[in-house]
């Protein structure tokens, strides 16, 4: 048997950087998710308690 001719993939140094950057973009994209959410979640909250930006002050 050759071991040459082994299947076995190795991941090169190009390859990993490349994943790292892909795994680091994809943590920023899942970070601005969350933030876009919670920044939703405050609205409806805020809108319910009628501490929003649609307060309406007649006196």
């Amino acid at each position: 048997m050759d071991i040459s001719s082994s299947t076995a993939a190795v991941p090169s140094s190009t390859q990993i950087e490349v994943m790292k950057k892909a795994m680091e973009t994809q943590e920023q994209q899942v970070l601005k998710v969350l933030e876009s959410a919670n920044e939703q979640s405050q609205k409806v909250a805020a809108q319910k308690t009628g501490l929003g930006n649609n307060l309406n002050m007649v006196g």
